[in-house]
């Protein structure tokens, strides 16, 4: 089950809540280890990627493009830094001064693009105005004496000096009127370009918090890492202690057989509760799904996989645990448990992965630890040392020595059945 959280970097919300807070510190600890594992072999194919890349690079044409790097007269690569240099203005001066000018400069050349429109429209208009003018006198006065003539073209050069003046003076009103929008737009784009600057301000601040909330963010992990590193180095210590007293299975195919650790084959003696007698079913090997999908399966899984281990029987007399109870769920399991003393617990058959609940009453609450029993040995999940060959061995291993450092978990009391028939009844049918 581990092993399978960790190559799909997921775990079902559903089974999160099973686990008890030491157990969710371990699991998360794993998962990021095998997430900086992953990057690791990440970065060292990239790094292979590039090798091979500068590689190639070296049979490239000799006409191919490189940059070589301005030095000073130390020969050392010329470096300067805006405003440390002597002379430099402060950077908000330079700031102030590029922003005025960059507005001042986009205003001038708007303002030039104006003007010429402005002008060709002035030199149309009063030359349309003086031919038009031309034409009527030149019509009126064809046919009128020499005399007449010349008073027509005095009329003509008196009427041209006013079409002078006017065009002078709205040449001027132009120039105004463009200067003023010169001026006004020059004032836009400099507000424009303070704006941005005052965005890109804040987006700095923002860049600070989000740096203090990373900071915030590692200082966490880093607690999450020194209280998984506490439980793991407990839980060693405690597998030190299971092996010196040979209560924890370290190879594998520990049930072939179904003989318990003193070499008896299964007893058919039957519980105080429910007369059961064992039986290994003989069926062919079925192929068990990733996940308990509903109680039927469950129930085969116990019968074909479990019974032949002996999962909740007594070592020595073959009949079933006390502790032990069948599908039933965590409201349930609490119930009973209500009122007994701090240390009971009980051991139910887990609907959400292929093996069991450990429930205990401590004394300000309830606590739930996942047993899995998926491969050949149980452990509590997310832990690997402790491997015990039976789950009769795991339950009388923590009678002696503490699940948890932190909680001071002992077993002390089994909690039993408080129906007819037992709940686990239906799984020894």
């Amino acid at each position: 089950m581990l092993q399978q959280i960790l190559r799909d970097m997921y775990i079902d919300p559903d089974l999160l809540a099973e686990l008890n807070e030491e157990q969710k510190q371990i699991l998360f600890y794993k998962m990021r280890e095998e997430q900086i594992k992953r990057w690791a072999e990440w970065d060292r194919n990239l790094d292979k990627e590039e090798s091979k890349m500068k590689i190639k690079a070296k049979f490239q044409h000799n006409n191919s493009k490189h940059i070589e790097w301005l030095r000073g007269a130390d020969e050392e690569i010329w470096v300067w830094i805006m405003g440390e240099a002597q002379g430099d203005k402060p950077y908000e001066e330079i700031c102030e001064e590029l922003m005025t000018e960059r507005a001042r400069y986009q205003a001038q050349k708007e303002a030039e693009e104006q003007w010429k429109q402005k002008e060709a429209e002035i030199e149309k208009k009063f030359r349309d105005a003086m031919a038009k003018e031309k034409a009527r006198i030149v019509a009126e006065k064809w046919k009128i004496e020499i005399e007449d003539r010349k008073a027509a073209k005095l009329l003509e050069n008196k009427f041209q000096e006013e079409l002078k003046k006017r065009e002078d003076e709205e040449r001027r009103k132009g120039e105004e009127q463009i200067r003023q929008r010169e001026e006004l737009r020059a004032k836009e784009l400099y507000l424009s370009l303070k704006r941005a600057q005052q965005h890109s301000q804040r987006n700095e601040n923002d860049e600070h918090e989000w740096q203090e909330q990373l900071r915030k963010s590692k200082a966490a992990d880093e607690e999450r890492k020194y209280k998984a590193r506490r439980a793991r180095v407990e839980y060693h210590r405690q597998s030190l202690r299971a092996i010196q007293k040979g209560k924890v299975a370290g190879l594998s195919n520990l049930f072939q057989n179904a003989k318990l650790s003193n070499g008896q084959e299964p007893s058919q003696e039957n519980s105080s509760l429910s007369p059961v007698k064992l039986q290994v079913p003989v069926q062919e090997v079925w192929e068990r799904p990733a996940r308990p999908l509903s109680k039927e399966i469950i129930i085969r899984w116990f019968k074909e996989e479990q019974i032949p281990r002996r999962a909740g029987l007594e070592k020595d007399i073959g009949q079933i645990a006390t502790w032990f109870h069948g599908i039933i769920s965590r409201d349930a399991a609490e119930k009973l448990l209500m009122n007994m003393p701090e240390g009971s617990f009980l051991v139910r058959v887990s609907e959400k992965i292929w093996g069991y609940a450990l429930s205990y009453r401590q004394q300000t609450g309830f606590k739930h630890f996942l047993v899995d029993a998926s491969g050949d040995y149980y452990s509590f999940l997310g832990v690997d040392p402790n491997r015990h060959a039976t789950l009769t061995d795991l339950i009388d291993f923590h009678k002696e020595e503490v699940i948890t450092s932190s909680g001071g978990e002992l077993l002390v009391e089994p909690c039993g059945q408080a129906q007819s028939p037992p709940d686990f009844s239906i799984l020894f049918k």
